[in-house]
């Protein structure tokens, strides 16, 4: 019975030791798609997530392991933009615009 009890509580708490943040989104620029290939990766407190690319459509989905504040660093045509979110234990959309001002890339929340 012991040995019942136990497997029960390790199965019950496998979904909460693989819970994981998301964050996603999709990335625009000048009202269209940036299209594949512009990368986003994250830094959360002092962990950092490798840079995903983008789809066609400009989507991008980011598996992070911290809930809290979160710095996304968007990378495209050589430049890049950095844009502050937090991530929760479900899912954070950031949509996000790109611009150049005076010759430099931003990102702000759409």
């Amino acid at each position: 019975m012991k040995r019942h009890a136990a497997i029960l509580t390790l199965i019950l708490a496998i979904p909460t030791l693989a819970s994981a943040g998301e964050i996603l989104g999709k990335i625009t620029s000048a009202g269209a798609s940036v299209g594949e290939g512009t990368t986003v990766e994250a830094k959360c407190g002092a962990k950092a997530y490798p840079a995903v690319k983008t789809d066609k459509t400009g989507s991008y989905h980011l598996v992070v392991d911290e809930t809290g504040k979160c710095t996304l660093t968007i990378g495209s045509k050589g430049q890049s933009a950095t844009l502050e979110v937090v991530s929760y234990d479900d899912a954070a959309q950031a949509d996000v615009v790109l611009e150049v001002k005076d010759g430099k890339l931003t990102a702000r929340r759409k």
